[in-house]
């Protein structure tokens, strides 16, 4: 009897599965004849995509292959930025750059020629190949493209003959400076990607034939600790200290040789690949790196030979390297870390600024090491980058930039107390050369990634943000347009409706954000709710037709985080954090030009505001405010999607006493005498002077008056050199 009831019972469940109505559900899947829903952890890697590109045999397989440059153009806001880009500064930068003109090297000119025009073009041209504006765009980016091409010499090198070989004048010491062709490559790779152009793929293997066969005394030269003076940095032995920056940045040229083999199949590339990691200096088992920027390329660069080893170590290497530097330097929102060009002995807190190079650097990381292990936390980090930082590092018209910016930052003027004591706060176009430049890639490169093609023919929506792709999939190669609708990340909705001849089966995929503790996914008439499943992946694989919608929302909680050393908070709703809203007034400074402008800008209003909150109970404390609408342009304080409205008491001794900067936070919980006011909260991507990282107000016994003492962090610590 009990053999014959449990097969009818099976059945029974597996009847009843299938019904019409059996389509409301909770848990980790849900199965019907025409539509699986399941909640994995990873792609599968044991199959082959038909269509893109990815890791050839020895190579570990990839979970995320990057669609071609130009499948994915933005829409709404974020097409918005796109086209601020193209009409401000970086559009016009080849008219503004002094390092932009005729007489660049790389254009075959008689000027250096260095990493200012590959920073910029790297991201000029995905911004091309996007923009409404893309044929003058692309007019500009073709003919940079066609003069590198050209400049190729018989032995494989290409670009500036300056770089070709570089003699130190104080000792006469001779070698080749690659480290312009590491950001250069990419903006090839990229061209190739959107064109095809059958120029590219053999004049990267020349020049890494070139690379190959130089000697080591001339090819990234080695060199140790001793050649250096430990605080400046500055080099010993050589007068210029741009050669070694190679040294420290070889890592960059291992993704590139990587994607030439996997487009060739020549071994040698990837020993070279394994020779250029040993010879990136310092040694990668040290100390990675004080420079902002270094770093912000350093820590991935043992994840990148795990590709080549299949040795999962050089995955926990890199995890170990982030990890270290930001529990130390990194005790702030969303990614940012203290190192205002460098990490300096105890300047800690959050109102060391983060320099606009990093943001773009730390993104293209987390991009590469996406491809690699297909780890959502890099998705996540991606996000808090560029939905909390990168907006503010430009003017809103995207006609200025600055080079550093803080999460608590309550003036942009000259001379703050920053490790450059100069400009740097300003916005400005024709400033802040490496920034000026490198900035092109901050947008343009984040649509580029919003979708990955996977190695089982499928999609997957990697990052979010109103858009249309384009891809082929599934088993016919059939030609699938998703347009996504969302106004995400100031709401939880996120809408994807497919367009395509046909049907054809093949998965999509969607990550569920690391913050977000409930994803409701719909699919037709069916809705399954994933519960307690942050950082993972919604699969649904069906038989898709034109028309197939796909609404998943993201529960956005509100929520603090405390930070451990100083107690102090920040408050957070889903990928957004959120800084005191102040008035700002923005003033016109000397050496700008009518059409580009330098700007400094002050507050307008109190700012030194503690939240009058129990931590963990906060959520009763705080009014979520959402616009009805989210303007063109969204990422302005004025224009500000959301607000919160939170209890604050004034902390009437905090100030911003040397040289405009404002004060440290000191340790909560503080006490004030100051009366309870409702204050607002506005993201702090829209935050152009923005305090972020806020005391605690408390009448506990262990509160203490903010009193006017000197500053904690020149009290204790003496200046260095």
């Amino acid at each position: 009897m009990k053999d014959f009831i449990q097969p009818v019972f099976f059945c029974l469940l597996l009847f009843t599965c299938l019904l019409p109505g059996a389509n409301a559900q909770s848990g980790n899947s849900a199965i019907r004849r025409d539509v699986a829903i399941t909640c994995v952890a990873s792609v599968d890697v044991s199959v082959n995509n038909s269509f893109y590109v990815g890791n050839k045999q020895p190579l570990v397989p990839n979970p995320l292959l990057q669609l071609p440059l130009g499948s994915i153009k933005a829409k709404g806001w974020l097409n918005t930025q796109i086209n601020l880009m193209s009409d401000g500064m970086i559009g016009h930068l080849n008219e503004i750059s002094k390092y932009l003109d005729s007489t660049s090297g790389w254009l075959g000119g008689p000027d250096k020629g260095w990493e200012e025009a590959a920073y910029w073009l790297r991201g000029f041209y995905a911004l091309a190949q996007i923009s409404a504006d893309s044929v003058r765009l692309r007019r500009i980016a073709f003919k940079w493209i066609d003069a590198i091409i050209k400049s190729q010499q018989a032995d494989g090198y290409y670009g500036s003959t300056f770089n070709r070989l570089v003699k130190d004048k104080k000792t006469g010491a001779a070698f080749v400076d690659v480290w312009p062709h590491m950001p250069m490559n990419d903006a090839l790779i990229s061209h190739y990607e959107a064109t095809k152009d059958k120029r590219i793929i053999p004049l990267l293997t020349r020049f890494f034939s070139f690379c190959r066969d130089l000697p080591d005394s001339l090819f990234l030269r080695s060199v140790s600790w001793n050649d250096f003076d430990f605080y400046s940095e500055k080099p010993v032995y050589f007068t210029s200290f741009a050669p070694f920056i190679q040294n420290k940045r070889a890592g960059e040229f291992v993704p590139q040789l990587v994607w030439l083999y996997n487009h060739t199949g020549e071994p040698w590339l990837l020993d070279l690949a394994v020779k250029i990691y040993h010879k990136t200096l310092p040694e990668m088992n040290e100390w990675i790196d004080r420079h902002t920027v270094n770093f912000a390329q350093r820590f991935r660069y043992p994840a990148q030979l795990y590709p080549i080893t299949g040795d999962a170590r050089y995955l926990h290497k890199t995890d170990l390297f982030y990890k270290t530097f930001i529990d130390v330097w990194g005790q702030m929102p969303r990614g940012a870390y203290a190192a205002d060009e460098r990490i300096r002995m105890g300047k800690l807190d959050p109102r060391q600024a983060i320099e606009t190079c990093s943001m773009i650097e730390l993104n293209n990381s987390h991009y590469i090491l996406s491809g690699i292990t297909g780890n959502t936390t890099y998705a996540d980090r991606i996000e808090d980058i560029t939905f909390n930082h990168l907006p503010v590092s430009h003017a809103p018209d995207h006609k200025s930039l600055r080079y550093l910016t803080a999460c608590n930052m309550v003036y942009s003027v000259p001379g703050m107390d920053f490790r450059n004591k100069a400009l740097q706060p300003l916005f400005a176009a024709d400033l802040h050369r490496c920034c000026q430049h490198n900035s092109a890639s901050g947008w343009p490169q984040y649509v580029a990634h919003l979708w990955q093609a996977t190695p089982d023919n499928g999609l997957m929506a990697w990052l979010y943000g109103p858009n249309e792709v384009s891809a082929r999939v599934g088993k016919k190669g059939t030609l699938v347009n998703i347009n996504t609708e969302t106004q995400y990340p100031f709401t939880d909705a996120v809408s994807f409706k497919l367009s395509m001849n046909g049907t054809d089966d093949f998965p999509l995929y969607f990550r569920i954000p690391g913050w977000c503790k409930e994803a409701q996914v719909r699919v037709g008439e069916q809705t399954m709710t994933f519960p307690q499943q942050a950082g993972k992946l919604v699969k649904i694989k069906r038989r898709w037709k034109g028309g197939d919608v796909v609404a998943i929302r993201f529960r956005m909680d509100v929520g603090v985080t405390q930070w451990p050393r100083n107690g102090a908070v920040s408050v957070d709703r889903g990928p957004l954090t959120f800084s005191v809203s102040i008035k700002q007034e923005w003033k016109e400074e000397p050496g700008g030009t009518p059409q580009w402008p330098r700007w400094s800008v002050a507050p307008a209003s109190p700012w030194n505001y503690g939240l009058a909150i129990e931590p963990d109970s906060f959520q009763r404390s705080v009014k979520v405010e959402l616009s009805i609408a989210v303007a063109a342009q969204p990422w302005t304080a004025a224009n500000a999607p959301v607000v919160l409205r939170v209890p604050a008491k004034r902390i009437p001794h905090w100030g911003a006493s040397i040289n405009h900067t404002v004060d440290a936070v000191r340790e909560s919980p503080v006490r004030s005498d100051a009366p309870v006011e409702m204050i607002e909260l506005i993201p702090m991507g829209c935050s152009h002077l923005r305090l972020t990282v806020l005391p605690v107000i408390s009448e506990r016994k262990d509160a203490r008056y903010w009193t006017a003492i000197p500053d904690p962090e020149k009290y204790m610590y003496s200046s260095e050199k």
